[in-house]
């Protein structure tokens, strides 16, 4: 047989394509070159020498299997999916529109040993109980967004299923020298060290562990079992785990005779050039309660023009005829950021549904154009999550409570004169509007919100939360 070769589908293949047919055709063949021509599929394997190859897997006309089945591994070595991870989620989710089964497969057994794939040192060891703890959140991560998209996005439509395992599943049933004969033995070392991501490590000054050195047989062996058990023929990841994925293709086939085939997705990267990741600290997660969807939005409302089209080309549904729409609207508007307005509004809303985009939507408002209309509507955990490093106090509103009473309480200026004189001299302002009368005694209204909350702040950067009991 041939060598297996990459497979790069021209990026004009599709652009021939009468406008009214793009999207139809995208849910056969069209799939894969319309991914590649948006950027979001980047590489595939093999690209010849195998009896079907993969835009003919997808191709109902020619006699391909329909649906396919196609995975992506998520190693939980956090407890939450970060943007990093969004691109090969939304490239199963590209699947599971034209109809074909995904599984995201979280590696509850695999995170133990640590990927080597684009890291230069170790990671570091997470301890069992941790790494399944981990494991339940990830899952609990990809079961709510795999539900966002099919809510706020199907549209009565029919797709495909989604479905989370965890490897751990099948590897806890097995004894480890029954393991290593029956699936070590078709692994040769030669390929294995020929790998970038083992050579890179082999080379640096601190090497590369065993453990590590096995990920890729391990990665291998759980495309082998998705396939025996799920008829999965495709496997989709990151530019990085080529290697791996190349190591599954050649395990299947020596086992099997069957030919299997490879995705990869482009990595993202800060404006610095480093993956963003846990790893790398600059993580910007998907969990609410550790990046909020106000922070999320924020994350890509602030992409510059220059990334802006290809991120929306990525991250987002959006049919290509209505991105380059906005951006024409955007060359005659520069100044009302329409691109990345979209494009903060529809990530936000895959990953946090209607509410959290609408969430994100109030607490922009109040922080940035100081709208009391939004600061009203505001809950407790949407200001704690605006104002993170706020100080939040429950008070008791006694009757005559005076702004100074206020701001003494909650511990927000010294006492005495020093305290007195801030508000006197313009530093305090209540809900957005600044106070200079200490004595002045508090409104239902104006200084307390509908919402029974105040938003206190000190200067221009300190700010206190008060919520007001027994109104």
């Amino acid at each position: 047989m041939a060598a297996p070769m990459l497979r790069c589908i021209s990026r004009n293949a599709w652009l021939v394509l009468p406008l009214g047919l793009r999207e139809a055709h995208s849910a056969a063949q069209g799939l894969l070159a319309v991914q590649k021509a948006r950027g979001l599929f980047k590489e595939f394997f093999p690209e010849r020498g195998t009896k079907t190859e993969l835009p003919e897997l997808f191709d109902r006309g020619t006699g391909g299997k329909f649906p396919q089945t196609i995975y992506c591994g998520f190693d939980p070595t956090a407890d939450s999916l970060h943007v990093g991870h969004l691109l090969a989620l939304l490239g199963l989710f590209h699947f599971q529109r034209a109809g074909h089964n995904v599984i995201a497969l979280v590696g509850g057994a695999t995170a133990r040993l640590g990927d080597p794939s684009g890291r230069t040192k170790e990671r570091e060891a997470l301890d069992a109980e941790r790494v399944q703890s981990n494991a339940r959140a990830l899952s609990q991560g990809l079961k709510a967004l795999a539900a966002n998209h099919q809510q706020l996005f199907a549209n009565g439509r029919t797709w495909g299923s989604f479905t989370v395992l965890d490897n751990s599943a099948w590897y806890q049933k097995q004894d480890l020298v029954d393991f290593l004969a029956a699936v070590a033995g078709h692994f040769r070392m030669g390929t294995l060290l020929s790998r970038l991501s083992v050579q890179a490590r082999l080379k640096s000054s601190e090497g590369m562990s065993l453990a590590e050195f096995l990920y890729q047989v391990l990665q291998a062996y759980d495309f082998y079992y998705l396939f025996q058990h799920y008829g999965c023929r495709v496997q989709l990841g990151g530019s990085d785990q080529l290697g791996n994925i190349m190591s599954g293709y050649e395990f299947i086939h020596k086992l099997t005779g069957e030919d299997v085939f490879g995705i990869s997705v482009p990595l993202i990267t800060s404006t610095t050039g480093a993956k963003l990741g846990k790893s790398a600290g600059n993580a910007v997660w998907l969990n609410r309660d550790k990046t909020s969807p106000f922070e999320l939005y924020q994350f890509f409302l602030r992409q510059p023009d220059d990334l802006v089209e290809r991120y929306l080309k990525l991250f987002t549904f959006l049919p290509l005829p209505e991105i380059d729409h906005i951006m024409q609207l955007h060359v005659t508007e520069p100044e009302k950021r329409g691109p990345q307005k979209r494009l903060a509004a529809e990530v936000t809303k895959l990953v946090h549904g209607q509410e959290g985009l609408a969430s994100a939507k109030r607490c922009t408002q109040a922080l940035y154009h100081s709208s009391i209309d939004a600061l009203e509507v505001m809950s407790d955990q949407e200001l704690k999550e605006l104002f993170k490093e706020a100080s939040f106090s429950e008070l008791v509103l006694d009757p005559g409570t005076s702004v100074l009473d206020t701001c003494r309480k909650a511990n927000a200026i010294p006492d005495g004169p020093r305290g007195y004189r801030m508000i006197t001299e313009g530093g305090v302002s209540i809900n957005h509007r600044q106070v200079t009368n200490p004595e002045s005694v508090l409104v239902v209204g104006q200084h307390i919100l509908k919402n029974g909350l105040s938003l206190l702040k000190i200067g221009k950067r300190n700010f206190y939360i008060i919520k007001w009991l027994r109104l």
